[in-house]
């Protein structure tokens, strides 16, 4: 339970600060130019560290008891499932700009004392996205639920990450449908939004 509360609490943090209302904020106390060029960077960091104690509690009170395993050879399909999702995670990130993905890119802009620090971002269509509205939760997926072996801890960490990131990406295009409007929208009706078939939008 204890897991489970500190998982939905990093979750709500994690979307609050992602939000546009706290953003106005943070950008009204720092000013423009630290938050175009520092916020990125400093919301991955935040994200990553407080996202620690929550696999310090999974690892440490979440029971690790296997729940199944899969029996060879079909745990061999597993694993090569999970390893596409692997590729598949690597290829969707490269297909984005990666350093203004993690933040660098602005940062770096930023000291540079560059005049443009955060340039408007492009929606991407092609590649993995042309399938897949969220590949980077798509393959995450194949990653979680693919595990040959399954226990408890890992069995309620698949659960948890497949409602975030559900609710998640509900909550993400809110925000690209403001950024791109109708371009957004159009994309939303011609690809389906975590699975690669057209069962959800």
């Amino acid at each position: 339970m204890l897991f489970i509360t500190a998982f939905i609490f990093w979750s709500v943090l994690h979307s609050i600060t992602a939000s546009a209302g706290f953003k106005i904020m943070i950008r009204s106390w720092v000013g423009q130019r630290p938050y175009d060029g520092l916020y990125r960077l400093t919301y991955n960091l935040f994200s990553a560290i407080t996202f620690l104690p929550v696999l310090w509690l999974l690892t440490t009170i979440v029971p690790n008891d296997v729940i199944w395993r899969v029996p060879q050879p079909v745990s061999y399909l597993f694993v090569l499932i999970q390893l596409i999702g692997v590729v598949g995670l690597i290829v969707s990130l490269l297909q984005t700009d990666l350093m203004r993905f993690a933040g660098i890119g602005q940062a770096a802009r930023f000291l540079r004392g560059e005049e443009e620090i955060n340039p408007p971002p492009t929606l991407v269509t092609r590649g993995t996205y042309a399938y897949v509205r969220h590949p980077l939760y798509f393959f995450s997926l194949l990653i979680l639920w693919f595990l040959p072996i399954m226990t408890w801890s890992t069995l309620l960490f698949s659960v948890l990450s497949t409602i975030y990131f559900w609710v998640g990406s509900i909550l993400e295009e809110r925000r690209l449908i403001s950024t791109f409007g109708d371009e957004y929208s159009q994309y939303q009706q011609q690809v389906p939004r975590l699975l690669p078939i057209k069962l959800f939008t």
